[in-house]
């Protein structure tokens, strides 16, 4: 008797609360004696709040048009450029590609509409002249598919006739297309546009103008990049030591890369560099000259791709040298219409899981 008492008061206790609880959500009338709390004024409308964005406002931008003489593929040119999904120095939002870059004359963002017969941009910052000086070499107008034969290839020659206005884009910036390529050694793509990603934003200096999002442009000083920063974010130590011997000597690679007239005086440039062989000299002079018979050897996937697509089955970076020869001169070309044509070797096992040495 005693237990079931208890257990009824209990249940009486436990309505009292749970109506008066409903009482004070829903508004009801609060209890008699209980002190009822002001309402908190209404604060005037004092236009919009402050957002978290610490820089003025963006004036206008310098805007231009450019007109190519022959049609040019200028969407995949400009885009061949991002450095994975969350690349803090590219994106595209609505039909419009945003970029940031650091150019000679400083920081620039860039939007870019590519239409059907014409290539719309606006620039702000303090590079934003050259940015649109720069843009048709950007877009492919410095790269000339003349000599090139896709018929040595039925597959070569079909993805050409699908997609016929290929071209190779430029930056010229040659430091940061060098930096990027460093940032890929010996990693899988994960990991490097990873530690790009991070680099950029703690390190790099906020892009000018409305981007869609917070987006930044490559430090201005890389070498003075500390340590403990590089380990942070994932980026091991050959890459990271590479990158800053590199920046040392920066103004120096940029003059000789640029005095440059062809592709191997280029790469003899890069790789006198300690820590920069072939395939990151290749990767360099794709990204920043748009070389079109660049071939990234050692990568650790492109002799497969090449190979299969061409004949069915794997090769070796000598093989692969092989398949391309009848197109030298055009060889990375021939490699941009192999990733056009969907033709890859089907998968067989788990992707490699990325090690990650920064608990150590």
């Amino acid at each position: 008797m005693m237990r079931r008492g208890f257990r009824a008061r209990s249940r009486a206790l436990v309505s009292e609360v749970v109506t008066y609880s409903d009482r004070m959500t829903i508004g009801v009338g609060m209890p008699a004696g209980m002190p009822r709390a002001p309402m908190p004024a209404r604060e005037p409308n004092r236009g919009p709040r402050p957002t978290r964005d610490p820089r003025p406002a963006p004036g206008r931008p310098i805007e231009t048009e450019y007109r190519p003489r022959a049609p040019i593929d200028a969407h995949r040119a400009i885009m061949a450029q991002k450095r994975g999904a969350h690349d803090p120095t590219q994106t595209a939002v609505d039909g419009v590609i945003w970029r940031v870059s650091r150019t000679p004359q400083g920081v620039a963002t860039l939007a870019i509409r590519v239409e059907r017969s014409r290539i719309r941009a606006a620039a702000w910052g303090p590079g934003a002249e050259w940015a649109l000086d720069q843009l048709p070499r950007l877009c492919g107008a410095d790269d000339d598919p003349a000599g090139f034969d896709p018929r040595h290839h039925a597959l070569i020659a079909d993805v050409h006739r699908r997609h016929p206005h290929v071209r190779l884009g430029r930056t010229d910036l040659v430091f940061d297309a060098l930096a990027s390529a460093i940032f890929e050694q010996k990693v899988t793509g994960l990991q490097a546009f990873g530690a790009w990603r991070m680099i950029l934003t703690w390190c790099g200096e906020r892009a000018p103008g409305p981007t869609p999002r917070p987006m930044f442009a490559p430090p201005a000083d890389w070498h003075l990049v500390p340590s403990w920063t590089w380990h942070r974010a994932g980026l091991e130590p050959p890459q990271s030591r590479t990158i800053v011997a590199a920046a040392r000597r920066r103004a120096s690679i940029e003059r000789a890369a640029s005095e440059a007239s062809a592709g191997d005086a280029r790469d003899a440039v890069f790789t006198s560099l300690p820590g920069v062989g072939v395939w990151t000299s290749a990767e360099a002079r794709i990204r920043a000259f748009g070389d079109p018979d660049a071939v990234s050897v050692g990568d650790y996937h492109l002799a497969h791709q090449v190979g299969y697509a061409l004949t069915g089955h794997r090769v070796d970076d000598d093989g692969m040298l092989e398949l391309l020869e009848p197109w030298r001169g055009h060889r990375q070309r021939v490699i941009r219409l192999i990733g056009l044509s969907g033709s890859f070797e089907p998968r067989r096992g788990p992707r490699l899981a990325p090690e990650d040495h920064r608990a150590r």
